[in-house]
């Protein structure tokens, strides 16, 4: 059964992996994907197409074994460098162009892009306007509720980017001012969904099944966007699907298959960034596995001085043993 359509894209499965810097990479994309994300979107890119040539963007860029529908996110506060932006994107392979206007890091809003733009909802026509007019595939865009507390105009960006032309909306329920502080509220995002055509994901301290039952359910989403959540759990996309179709929880996997997966995983990232970079960010993601574990052995402290890939291997094999 389809859960939604963005453009011509049917995406079977409600549950969406946000995209994450330094985070949502081929691999974690592919394997979110595998174990039930209906749609995964890549890491964000900078609209600054003269800063490609660094590694960091190079790894971002390469979409060719990405799974379909490939989604892209830019971010950026002028308009014809957004435009630049997709345009390339979508020559490299990008099949949906998403637009950060969500982003509250400070690096990203002192340079007037992420959720910075929200404060200025002239500026955030002319980019939206450019990025859909350049290119022929669809475009989404993620946004938060507001700026502040005394600025929640998401409901205004919302019903302009659909008149523009957007085609499906994530909208995290804090504003800009809160950053990841606080709670996040849906009643934003269910009035947003009320007045909206497009498909709509909610997003914001969604971290297991029964609170992406109680989200979509109060908001009416079309969709369920998972980002930190799924940080070392990327199983936590079937668990949702499992009970938003049944009403059960499943069971957590086995730890056989979770061994497995983060083999799995590492290994791909050894593949992906090579030995040198492949090592280091592998530290990262098994460091989340083991808080999923809740590990409280040195393990940790062992596995991040390790330089070599084939010893991490082998080191988590001696782990779950």
């Amino acid at each position: 059964m389809m859960a939604f359509a963005i453009g011509p894209y049917c995406v079977d499965n409600p549950v969406i992996l946000a995209p994450m810097a330094g985070v949502t990479d081929l691999p974690f994309r592919r394997l979110c994907h595998d174990l039930g994300a209906g749609l995964v979107v890549s890491e964000m890119v900078t609209s600054d197409v003269r800063l490609w040539n660094s590694t960091k963007s190079r790894h971002r860029l390469i979409h060719d074994a990405e799974v379909s529908p490939r989604s892209v996110q830019i971010a950026g506060g002028d308009p014809q460098m957004m435009a630049e932006a997709a345009q390339q994107n979508v020559e490299l392979g990008a099949q949906i162009i998403d637009i950060n206007m969500g982003c509250p890091a400070k690096k990203v809003c002192n340079k007037a892009a992420g959720s910075a733009l929200l404060k200025d909802e002239a500026l955030v026509r002319e980019i939206l306007e450019s990025v859909v007019n350049s290119v022929s595939v669809p475009v989404t865009l993620k946004i938060r509720t507001g700026w502040s507390q005394d600025q929640k105009n998401g409901l205004a960006i919302a019903k302009m980017a659909e008149d523009i032309g957007i085609q499906a909306l994530a909208i995290h329920g804090r504003t800009r001012e809160c950053k990841f502080q606080g709670q996040a509220e849906y009643d934003t995002i269910a009035e947003i969904k009320h007045h909206l055509r497009i498909p709509v994901f909610a997003n914001g301290d969604i971290n297991d099944a029964q609170s992406a039952k109680f989200v979509k359910e109060y908001t009416k989403a079309d969709g369920i966007m998972i980002g930190r959540a799924a940080q070392g759990r990327p199983w936590i996309f079937r668990e949702i699907n499992h009970y938003l179709q049944t009403n059960e929880l499943l069971a957590p996997p086995p730890l056989s298959e979770v061994r497995q997966l983060v083999i799995n995983h590492v290994n791909a990232l050894h593949q992906f960034y090579g030995d040198y970079l492949g090592v280091r960010i592998a530290r990262k993601h098994v460091g989340w596995y083991l808080q999923t574990l809740a590990d409280k052995t040195q393990f940790r402290s062992v596995f991040n001085r390790i330089d070599n890939t084939q010893e991490q291997l082998d080191k988590l094999e001696e782990f779950f043993v």
